[in-house]
């Protein structure tokens, strides 16, 4: 299962011998780790990176689709995500006389840009951890089976204020092998077009034979634009849809990097084993 909440996976660019790499939740990044990050080269302002009040980075983080990540680069809605990202929309938009798939796509102005029916994008709205709703409603002595009944009947309670509504989303997410848990409320976009895509022969991420190899040089991206109604709030197409203004813009440098920079990505990771026990080890 897709953990559907923001989490930061650092990767950390030094030489040191030590394994400062890993996944955490921006919610539960710990004052070491952050002191760690500023020691190798973090100058973000943690606030800007993460503020539960105010806007941030992790506003600017989406998810695309049905579970992939992506970021607003500008005022006007862009999303920048991977090409295989985007690839079934790209696919369902192409067709014969055009195929966006082999040859691209680039968008000349908004008037142009193709929309892409039944893509949405997912802003998180909010993240709150109810782990003691869940785990004080759970009787003791349960079946495995009985236990996650009981967590999907408590699950649905806390949701279904929000089920009637087509633009927001309500999920319970597990973590920590179901000793977390956080109801997380996504706004979502259903108005998304694409405005820039590179052919396949660049855009191919190369999947499991390409996928971990180095060096290589993948252009594995794709440009979409987010719409929403003349309230900024999230709409189904039209054409009087205007570009959605996020309320966090990240900002796309031009000056390069070098060796030794830092580094680290925001973003809605599948899976990780960050956090289990060494029975588990053992059992991997």
């Amino acid at each position: 299962m897709r953990k559907m909440l923001l989490a930061l996976a650092i990767i950390f660019l030094t030489f040191a011998a030590r394994a400062d790499e890993g996944m955490w939740l921006l919610k539960e990044l710990n004052q070491q780790s952050i002191a760690r990050m500023q020691e190798i080269g973090f100058t973000f302002p943690m606030d800007r990176v993460y503020d539960e009040q105010n806007a941030s980075l992790k506003d600017a983080v989406v998810i695309f689709g049905g579970g992939c990540t992506g970021v607003a680069v500008s005022e006007q809605g862009l999303i920048f995500t991977n090409h295989h990202c985007g690839y079934g929309a790209i696919q369902k938009l192409s067709s014969v006389e055009h195929d966006y798939l082999k040859d691209g796509f680039a968008a000349q102005d908004m008037k142009s840009e193709l929309a892409a029916d039944g893509l949405a994008v997912s802003f998180v709205r909010s993240t709150n951890d109810v782990t003691e709703q869940i785990l004080s409603n759970l009787p003791s002595m349960l079946s495995e089976v009985q236990r996650q009944q009981a967590i999907d009947s408590v699950s649905r309670t806390l949701t279904e204020e929000y089920i009637n509504d087509p633009f927001t989303q309500a999920r319970v997410v597990p973590f920590y092998a179901g000793n977390r848990y956080y109801l997380v409320i996504y706004d979502v976009f259903r108005d998304v077009r694409l405005v820039v895509a590179p052919p396949s022969s660049i855009g191919k991420f190369g999947g499991d034979t390409d996928n971990w190899m180095w060096p290589r040089q993948t252009g594995d991206f794709s440009v979409f634009r987010v719409y929403a109604n003349k309230d900024n709030g999230a709409a189904e197409y039209s054409e009087d849809n205007v570009p959605y203004k996020p309320k966090y813009v990240v900002p796309v440098s031009l000056t390069g990097y070098k060796e030794n920079d830092y580094a680290m990505t925001i973003g809605f990771p599948g899976t990780t084993k960050r956090y289990l026990s060494s029975w588990g080890i053992q059992r991997m």
